[in-house]
Parts: C-alpha cells; structure tokens; sequence
C-alpha cells in the first residue's frame, strides 16, 4: 500500500471520527412533566416535622450537617422513612461505595412503590449508562440527565465540538423527601464528601431542612426536571442485549446489598442521627429564601440577568455591617468582585476567607488564577486562610479514622452572625457566568453566632492564615501540634506543583 493510500484512509478515518464525534443530543424527546407531590401531609416525616418544630410551626427548622457521615446517615435514613417520593438533584454520582448505598436504598423505596426522580448532571457523573439504565428501568424510578453530550462516537470530541452547551453544567445540589424534609449543601454522591475514602477527606457542609422552604426547594427541582435540558436516560441508553443487561443487574443488586450491608448500620446510628431523629436535637427556627439560578441560564448569553445567585449573595454581602466569613474551595473574584470587597472593608466590616491551599486544591489552575490576588485581599485588611492539606486528622472528632488529605469543599458565608448562606456557589467564574446554582439563605442569630464561634475555633486548627511581611512576600503561618510554624513558600507543595502554578495562569481566568 503507497504512503498516499495510507494517508487518505488515516484521513478519512479521522474525518469520521469527527462527524461521529462530535454529535449532539436532540433536547426535543418526549417526556412527561411532573411536580412535587403536595399531598404528604399524612406522611411520618410530615409528622416528624410538625414535631421537630413544635416550638414555633410557623417556621423553617435547619440543623447543620458538619461530619460527612452524619450527613451519609440523614441521607439513608429519609430515604427509608420515605413513603411518597423522594427528589434527588446532583452535579455528579460516582460507581464507588457511596453510590452503590445511596441507589441501593433508592431501589428498595422504589420496591415500596416511593416515586423517586433522579436528576445527575452529566459531565464528571462516572456512573455508566448501563447502570443510570438499570435504575430508570424502575416503574418507580425516573431518571434524567441533564445537558447530556451524546453517546455516539467520542466523548471528548463531542464535548469539544459542542463546548459552547456542554461547557455550562448544573451544578445545583437538592434532596428532598415526601416534600417535607430536605438536605441542601455542598456535597455530591460520592466516597470523599462522607467520609467514606481514607485517602483524603473533603471538608464539607449540608443543612437539613424542614417547613415551607422545603416546598420552594421542591419548586426548584421542578423547574429543572421539566426543563428541555433534563433529557430521560432512556432516550440516552443505547443498551440492546438484553442478556448483558439481565447479567449487569443481578451483579449490581449483589454490590448495592453487600455494600449496604457493610456501613449501612454504621451510618443511621450515629449518635447525631439517633439524636435529629429521636427528637432530642432541637433546630434552629428561622425565615429563610431559595435562591436559585434559572436553568434558561445555560442557553443563554452569559449576562448579569442570569446570575441569580451570585447577585443576592452580592447584595447580602454590600448590606454587612460587622463581620462576613467566606468558606468557598474556588475564589476568584475578578475585577467586580475586588472592588465589591475593598468597598466592603472600607465601611470597617471584617471580611473572613477560607479557601484551599495550592496543596488542597484539587484544581490546580484555579489557585493559579487565585493566587493573583491574595495580596490585593491581605493588602485590602482580609483575614486569609487556606487548608493545610495535611490537616485531614483535626476534622474527626472521633479520630477513627487515618486520612491522607484535606480538600476543602465547604460553600457557605455567614454574614453578621445573623444570615448564613449554604448551598452550590462557589465564587469564581465557572459558578457565576458558566453553570448555575443554587443555595438558602437562613436568617437565623443563634445559628450564624455557632457557626462562627465553631469557624473560629476550627480554622485556625485546619488552615494557615496569610501574612505579609516587611518585604511585601506572603508567608504562611499556623500552629501544628503546639508548635508555631511560618513557611514562606507554599506549604507541603513540592518545586513541580508550584511550577504547574505558575505555568498555568495562562489559563483562562474565565472559564475556570
């Protein structure tokens, strides 16, 4: 065969991996809309929560989840006192441990004839559609996947070729059960947010909540689910044989059992759990708002109109009059968001920021852009913090467990120790321009006064704070094990992850 010949098949070759790669999702599939049940009021959890706000029925009652297997367990138990439906919304599940618990106990609530709606976002989803098609194979269980990129040809170049809609994600995080009880926060389905990975922890946050938000909280897992992005996986599956997929179920009901079986008990028991759940925690009673960006965001220019979220918590930050503290893993604040904050120290408001260290961050190119300004924030009169990465121990309370790495994942701002936001945002471009989000803002004295006094004993145990010196070098500053320790380059990096710093602030700041 000539050289010519070779060429023009590797040529055409290409050429059709191309066309076939860089296919689209027809959004125009049939599909049936559906709300949020609102007949559950004779539901036990309806009860529970009458009971559990008993002190004040009239308004919403919310209780920090701190510790990622309390939070594993709050999800496990609701699902099994579920008795009309349950609303799951996530940016990403994972095949690993946890999700093999979490959509075992789905499927048992579906046996109990629960109505579940399942809406994953596709992008870093790693589940396989054999499995998301063995879950929607149900008559109990629907599931949709939302902004999906096609599953003919190659998934990467059908993401590039069709970046401009498969680069915005929903990156919304809801979980609500018989329209009465809902968990809101941070974390997604998978091993690192519960606790459940001893190679690293991820510092996490949910609020679980009950009374009137949680039927806003359901109005805006309707919106989504009836969107023209949320598309039925099975019009996506491309799964014909029959007999793979018979063989494919019964090993996956065999994973989800023995997995359940093995921390399943762990979880529900925890003394917290045994607590919220037996009526000896009282909640916090406070007003509180969803805030919620509208998925249209997605099709849409990117434009201040769509940036529902990022706006109000704008605004709620202008209006502090003490103190804010800022927990976010990504933070990039962009011209605006510079000047919206040396507009807010100016007034004299103390500005608190957490983030990730180089070493926590597991996006390198986003402390890139970050780093650019950390001496514009320390110059500005910000208290700077970042996570040690080696501080995975100090958040067990119980030590039982040996972790390797601390990732901050925590989304949350507590503004005059009164309003606590706690939801999806992270601040930086990617959550305010490109995906939406969204979040609940609580206003609540007593539960913004013990979040702060437990962020102020916290962070200094998990973090580094920031310091300039006499030479304008940032230097980092911490006490690890009663001993006072200064570094003057990035802590517990070594000279080739602060290259790859360095080199990649040549990534757009935009779209990170």
């Amino acid at each position: 065969m000539t050289n010519r010949k070779v060429l023009t098949i590797v040529g055409a070759l290409l050429a059709s991996m191309l066309i076939t790669g860089c296919a689209s999702v027809p959004l125009d599939v049939p599909k049936t809309a559906s709300s949020a049940l609102i007949d559950t009021d004779a539901t036990s959890l309806a009860k529970s929560s009458a009971s559990w706000r008993v002190a004040d029925p009239t308004r919403n009652g919310f209780y920090p989840l701190v510790q990622g297997f309390d939070a594993f367990g709050a999800r496990l138990v609701l699902i099994d006192r579920a008795e009309r439906s349950i609303d799951v919304q996530y940016f990403l599940m994972k095949a690993d441990l946890a999700g093999l618990v979490f959509a075992g106990k789905l499927m048992q609530a579906a046996e109990r004839g629960v109505r579940v709606r399942f809406l994953l976002d596709d992008i870093f989803t790693s589940v396989d559609d054999e499995a998301l098609t063995f879950l929607s194979q149900h008559p109990n269980i629907e599931l949709r996947i939302f902004n999906p990129i096609s599953r003919r040809g190659l998934p990467a170049l059908n993401y590039v070729g069709n970046f401009k809609l498969a680069n915005r994600r929903m990156h919304n995080k809801s979980f609500t059960v018989d329209n009465q009880i809902a968990i809101v926060g941070g974390r997604n389905i998978a091993e690192e947010y519960f606790q459940l990975d001893t190679t690293g922890e991820f510092i996490d946050f949910d609020m679980l909540a009950a009374g009137p938000v949680v039927k806003d909280i359901s109005a805006s897992f309707d919106t989504y689910w009836n969107h023209e992005l949320a598309v039925p996986m099975s019009v996506l599956s491309d799964v014909k044989d029959a007999e793979k997929m018979d063989a494919r179920h019964s090993k996956l009901e065999a994973e989800m059992q023995k997995s359940g079986e093995s921390i399943y008990g762990e979880a529900v028991n925890t003394e917290l759990m045994q607590n919220i759940f037996g009526g000896q925690v009282a909640p916090f009673f406070a007003d509180a708002r969803t805030i919620v960006d509208d998925p249209q965001k997605l099709l849409e220019k990117v434009s201040p109109d769509h940036q529902i979220v990022a706006k109000a918590i704008a605004e709620a930050l202008r209006n502090a009059e003490e103190e804010i503290i800022i927990y976010t893993p990504y933070f990039i604040p962009g011209k605006a968001g510079m000047e919206l904050i040396e507009n807010v120290r100016a007034k004299g408001v103390r500005i608190v920021l957490i983030t990730n260290s180089l070493a926590s961050n597991n996006h390198t190119p986003v402390h890139s852009a970050y780093s650019s300004y950390r001496k514009r924030l320390l110059v500005a009169g910000v208290e700077l913090y970042e996570a040690r990465a080696d501080a995975a121990q100090v958040i067990l309370d119980d030590g039982s467990k040996e972790l390797e790495q601390l990732t901050l994942h925590t989304k949350g701002i507590i503004i005059d120790r009164r309003y606590t936001f706690v939801g999806s945002l992270n601040l930086d471009p990617r959550s305010i321009d490109i995906n939406t989000e969204m979040g609940v803002m609580i206003d609540s004295t007593d539960l913004g006064t013990v979040l702060a006094e437990n962020s102020e004993k916290r962070v200094p145990t998990i973090a580094y704070q920031l310091k300039l010196d006499d030479k304008n070098k940032i230097s980092w500053h911490a006490t690890i094990d009663g001993r006072e320790v200064v570094e003057t380059k990035e802590p517990l990096t070594s000279g080739w992850r602060r290259f790859q710093a360095w080199f990649l602030k040549i990534a757009p700041e935009k779209q990170l």
